[in-house]
């Protein structure tokens, strides 16, 4: 069986390689750009630290700013108008997660327009054009989407989240700058980091690792359990902003390749029908649902044990296993995780639809042990 491993054609990583933009943008011919990004990164001035770069380039552009934390399908076909009305030829996007999913729909339907109801993109959609050239720069460390052949968004009419997986959606350039992630606040930085730990554990464990990809989320684990707590704890620091800003790069280029499984499952409807944010929802679930997986891949668990700083030496397959959930679940508490559903205001009576949703759920057959709707509710129950 043939494994394939998409990744960008350029990436640039440092401090300051938001710089590297004028020259990127002249090498690929274009001549405006859309920029995606949203209302808060305007306020904090994060946008500003790039349209500063473009501005001293005397390179033209427009910005596009209505993008919510869950971006919806209203959201991308805003974008595709405010695209064709600035006379763009190239989308640059600012932001985390929403804006980079965000920029891949504008960019998709815009090449793709039988495509325009954004809906008909959910799974894997058989698009035949690349999407309007991207060059991402995250401003979270978390999800990872500047790497990606996915995104994610909400179909309002449905409350419910679309995974899109795509090839043609991956953007061309990646500049992966971590002073744009200075003025992250703690909550986002944790839960943001959090979500890269889920992408490389869930990568790890899926039924399509092989060992390319193993190579990738073993490392990520590594510099993310390294580099969180000094992230979160001292947010100015230069080596945990970088050690993140890299780790969850690391983590995306391989869980995107394979996939990955219950906890994204559980974790989209808690975002689309209570508007809970991505990062947070994953890292609440991770533990538990690492719990419910450890007879499939024990001894894995073991490795990611070890490779969290666990020593192992003594233990049984099983107690090293149980030592990177105790790992995990530490980590989370440590820089502030909620570890209660309730705690986000979500009810019993809430499960039901929440478990449905997850079992129809894209990421959930990636899972190493299958499940039913049965054991989702218990999950759900399990972390109320």
């Amino acid at each position: 069986m043939a494994q394939r491993f998409i990744l960008n054609e350029v990436s640039y990583f440092g401090a300051g390689a938001r710089k590297e933009l004028p020259e990127v943008l002249n090498r690929m011919g274009l001549k405006k750009a859309l920029i995606c990004t949203d209302k808060g990164l305007l306020k904090v001035g994060t946008a500003k630290m790039i349209t500063d770069v473009l501005d001293a380039a005397g390179f033209p552009y427009e910005i596009y700013s209505e993008i919510k934390p869950n971006p919806t399908v209203t959201n991308v076909q805003q974008g595709v108008e405010a695209f064709k009305a600035s006379g763009a030829d190239c989308l640059i996007a600012v932001g985390g997660g929403s804006s980079m999913d965000t920029a891949k729909g504008i960019g998709i339907v815009s090449n793709n327009p039988e495509f325009s109801d954004v809906v008909s993109l959910e799974g894997v959609a058989p698009t035949k054009h690349k999407s309007v050239p991207i060059i991402a720069l995250p401003t979270t460390a978390g999800t990872g989407a500047e790497v990606t052949i996915n995104y994610v968004i909400i179909d309002e009419k449905r409350q419910a989240k679309m995974v899109c997986v795509d090839p043609n959606d991956i953007p061309a350039v990646a500049i992966v700058d971590p002073e744009l992630m200075y003025s992250l606040p703690k909550g986002l930085t944790a839960a943001t980091g959090m979500d890269a730990l889920t992408h490389a554990i869930e990568g790890y464990i899926t039924k399509g690792a092989w060992v390319m990809s193993d190579m990738y989320e073993l490392q990520a684990i590594k510099m993310i359990a390294e580099n969180l707590p000094l992230a979160v704890e001292e947010p100015t620091n230069p080596v945990g902003r970088e050690g993140m800003a890299l780790a969850q790069y690391i983590a995306a280029q391989a869980f995107s390749n394979v996939g990955l499984g219950l906890v994204h499952g559980m974790a989209h409807p808690m975002g689309s029908l209570h508007d809970v944010p991505h990062g947070v929802a994953n890292a609440l679930l991770l533990p538990t649902i690492m719990e419910f997986n450890m007879p499939a891949r024990i001894e894995k668990y073991g490795v990611i044990a070890r490779t969290m700083g666990v020593d192992t030496t003594g233990m049984t397959a099983e107690q090293a296993a149980q030592a990177a959930v105790d790992a995990v679940r530490s980590l989370a508490i440590r820089v502030g995780i909620p570890q209660h559903l309730s705690d986000l205001g979500i009810t019993e009576k809430d499960i039901p639809a929440l478990a449905e949703q997850a079992l129809a759920d894209v990421c959930t057959p990636g899972n190493p042990r299958d499940v039913t709707l049965e054991d989702i509710v218990a999950l759900y129950k399990k972390v109320l």
